[in-house]
């Protein structure tokens, strides 16, 4: 359904007193805060209002510090977490940790999710058509962990494992929700995973890198815990991303993404989804889906003074049945967007994006905004 309206506020604030409020606000916004390595919470309030969801009120939060204040090295770690309330009883809930031990010895990440939300879905495949949307009600339950160890400098090796519970509700039966393609589990199910990951980083901060290279491989396994016609098969993913110093003020990264699900009865709700605030930006999350995703992108930035940059970002990207890759499917994504370092020294910033996608025929032009916390990648 068409939103209305949306409203985004932004605002720093600190859920305490109102002096403890003025003595962060002063801290994210001196140079001073980011050299002592003092830690830092941001959040991002935002109102919005579509008809399959009614009112929706929600807060994003982005807390950074440091595990250890006295090393020079240690990364930056962070925690974000997002809650959204509609007045038709809607709900989501997400936390994700991603910390940094002292001295880059251990990295661990994970997330937390409840969703009772509704979404758009289009069905499966490249080729899905805005006629054939469906309004489709989601009730999910997400646990993931990782942790990874320093092998040598740069490179890690870790092990990740995540359990989903997943339920659907089909408003309005009879449409492609019911009669399309590998539609699978239609009224949700269940997945565990296991698996190993490797990264290779030489980026100079997790944060704003202006130099260096990222490279994760993640490779899980869904056994045969649940039964029945549950998932059984293996999840691949691949991440890499480089940067470079083009002068001063300039850099330019890029970053290839690959995902692949095999195995017996795989779901919809798993497949690959092409789309999100950070790959191929423009294109509704979920709008195409299948068993394997490619999709990469370049974005050039800017930054004209300390608090304050530019961007702008171009991409290709598609999914596709297994063996059907064809570079003429290649969709594109591009746009250009703001963004405002709320800790300059520390990278630490919000991002506005505007991004345009694919014209199919008949179609309006595929297109979206973003408000973010951090970089893309």
């Amino acid at each position: 359904m068409k939103k209305f309206c949306i409203l985004f506020i932004i605002s720093l604030y600190l859920l305490n007193s109102a002096s403890g409020q003025r003595r962060l606000t002063e801290k994210l916004l001196s140079s001073q805060g980011d050299s002592t390595k003092k830690g830092s919470f941001m959040v991002l309030p935002a109102v919005g209002y579509a008809q399959e969801t009614g009112w929706q009120f929600g807060l994003a939060s982005l807390s950074s510090f440091y595990t250890n204040t006295k090393d020079t090295l240690t990364r930056s770690s962070n925690i974000s977490a997002v809650a959204a309330f509609t007045t038709k009883k809607q709900s989501n809930f997400s936390i994700k940790p991603d910390v940094w031990s002292a001295g880059n010895r251990y990295h661990y990440s994970g997330e937390l999710r409840y969703k009772n939300f509704p979404f758009n879905f289009y069905g499966v495949g490249d080729k899905t058509r805005e006629a054939d949307k469906e309004i489709i009600t989601q009730k999910l339950f997400r646990f993931s962990a990782e942790v990874e160890k320093l092998l040598k400098r740069g490179i890690y090796l870790g092990a990740t494992a995540s359990y989903e519970d997943y339920k659907y509700t089909d408003k309005e039966p009879g449409g492609i929700y019911e009669t399309g393609r590998f539609i699978r589990d239609k009224d949700g199910g269940r997945a565990a995973f296991i698996g190993l990951t490797q990264i290779i980083d030489s980026r100079n901060t997790n944060t704003y890198t202006t130099r260096g290279t990222y490279i994760r491989f993640n490779y899980s396994f869904a056994p045969d815990i649940f039964g029945g016609e549950n998932f059984t098969g293996s999840l691949f993913k691949l991440d890499f991303r480089t940067f470079n110093s083009l002068n001063s003020k300039t850099v330019l990264g890029v970053q290839l993404n690959y995902q692949s699900l095999q195995g017996s009865n795989a779901p919809f709700y798993l497949l690959p989804q092409l789309g999100n605030d950070q790959v191929m930006r423009g294109y509704y999350t979920g709008r195409y889906r299948d068993r394997n995703l490619l999709a990469t992108q370049a974005e050039l930035r800017y930054r004209l003074i300390p608090r304050f940059g530019i961007a702008g970002f171009a991409g290709l990207g598609s999914v596709y049945e297994n063996g059907l890759f064809s570079l003429n499917n290649l969709k594109p994504s591009y746009g250009a967007g703001l963004r405002y370092f709320v800790a300059p020294i520390r990278g630490l910033s919000v991002r506005l994006d505007y991004a345009f996608g694919e014209k199919r025929s008949n179609e309006k032009r595929q297109q979206g905004f973003y408000l973010s916390l951090s970089e893309a990648f």
